[in-house]
């Protein structure tokens, strides 16, 4: 057990470095990936930590990794769409904005309070985590996390047996699967059909959600209109592409 535990507080370590390598590139306000970059880290964080959630209910890192990552999802959707306008090319003027406009987000997210708690809980955590397992842990700790994992897989199972699956759930479900089979390899063992067949759903649900939230701020922000009509065509093919990677996931996973 020990030698397990070493690991996760090893790669929870590994993804503070991330996490601070990725703030400095923001605070550089030079590198466009540099927030999605740290996004990917909280990600692989609260991956890592989910199959414990029962075990430490109130953990203190996950809870802040949980609401920075909150917090940064309309920066990071600015990024996005701002990379959608230089596509279409037309709207120069309102990217030219929006781009002038990026660095003071950087820096309310990298002075946010939400920052300063996830680093606080960063440094406290690994002796919280070792105590708290120590406290409460199952005598086969490993057995028991491997039983977590498999339960994202079920719950993704019957969501997608649902025929009337709602996108956005199975978007986070798949997501879940993927981001432990990717944390977890050792214990989720998924064959490279399996995860090819869930990085393509993910991707065609991202493609859908992305046109669905765009369409969805052009009716507040007037100065999308230009983009409506092209983004309702690429949202239908975007529902179609997303049915298709769908069926073949259901084909090729054996839950």
């Amino acid at each position: 057990m020990s030698e397990f535990l070493d690991a996760v507080v090893a790669r929870v370590l590994q993804l503070e470095v991330n996490l601070l390598a990725g703030r400095e590139r923001m605070a550089a306000h030079t590198d466009p990936e540099a927030l999605h970059d740290v996004r990917i880290a909280i990600r692989k964080l609260r991956s890592l930590l989910r199959p414990f959630r029962k075990l430490i209910e109130h953990d203190p890192l996950v809870n802040a990794a949980a609401e920075l990552g909150r917090i940064s999802s309309a920066v990071r959707d600015n990024e996005v769409l701002l990379g959608e306008l230089r596509r279409h090319g037309g709207l120069d003027a309102l990217a030219t904005r929006w781009q002038q406009a990026l660095p003071t987000q950087y820096e309310s997210l990298l002075h946010s309070a939400e920052a300063l708690r996830l680093q606080r809980a960063l440094d406290l955590w690994p002796s919280f985590f070792r105590q708290s397992l120590h406290d409460a842990a199952p005598e086969h700790l490993k057995a028991y996390v491997t039983r977590q994992l498999a339960k994202e897989s079920k719950r993704l199972s019957e969501a997608m047996a649902d025929p009337a699956h709602d996108r956005h759930r199975l978007r986070i479900l798949i997501k879940r699967v993927r981001y432990c089979a990717d944390t977890y390899p050792q214990l989720v063992n998924l064959a490279p059909k399996h995860l090819n067949a869930l990085r393509r759903a993910q991707n065609a649900l991202g493609a859908w959600h992305d046109r669905l939230q765009w369409l969805a701020r052009a009716e507040q922000e007037l100065e999308l209109a230009p983009l409506v009509a092209q983004w309702r065509k690429e949202l239908a093919q975007a529902e179609q592409r997303s049915d298709v990677a769908l069926e073949k996931l259901g084909r090729v996973f054996s839950f």
